[in-house]
């Protein structure tokens, strides 16, 4: 059994709408969805509620729709362990590390990277799999910048105990001789 999920954090057709080249994380998530799936590696998706929402638009979107053997767990915050089963479905599947996909880049990937950590599991942030909100013309930082502020923190913060890396979807391995 793989010791590895993927996260794949509020990718819903609502979210996305405005999201900074969200065109290209779709496609980037759900290959990498794909090569987990084929290597045994649990597919975790995470979907934010919210009261004055269709429902429609808070399901996965589209170019990502769950497959039977995933999980799919509805969250109430930024945090995706906070009030939810994540960390006993994890526990349950012998999970020690994750692979960090999705939406909001300064929200809710920052909260859950930050979180899983100090739940004590080691983690992968996928450099080109994570977006946030494009930003009105003229106001900063620019959704490029929030991305790339988020890869470059991650690239350094350190937990004790534990392994953070950042990495393309390319060189993410999700075999026993990962690399990545």
């Amino acid at each position: 059994m793989p010791d590895t999920a993927l996260l794949v954090i509020d990718m819903q057709r609502a979210l996305l709408k405005d999201a900074h080249d969200g065109e290209a994380c779709l496609g980037t998530v759900a290959e990498l969805a794909d090569r987990a799936r084929a290597a045994g590696v649990p597919v975790v998706y995470l979907r934010q509620r919210f009261d004055q929402v269709p429902a429609e638009w808070l399901e996965v979107h589209p170019t990502l729709t769950p497959r039977p053997r995933d999980i799919v767990l509805d969250k109430d915050s930024a945090d995706s362990f906070l009030g939810t089963a994540l960390g006993e479905v994890l526990a349950g599947l012998a999970v020690h590390r994750l692979v960090v996909t999705g939406y909001a880049s300064d929200y809710c990937v920052d909260s859950t990277s930050r979180s899983a950590l100090s739940h004590g599991y080691d983690l992968v942030l996928v450099a080109d799999g994570h977006t946030t909100t494009e930003r009105t013309a003229g106001a900063q930082p620019t959704a490029a910048q929030i991305v790339a502020h988020n890869n470059e923190i991650f690239s350094v913060i350190q937990y004790a105990g534990r392994s953070v890396t950042v990495a393309p979807a390319a060189e993410i391995r999700f075999d026993a001789s990962r690399a990545t």
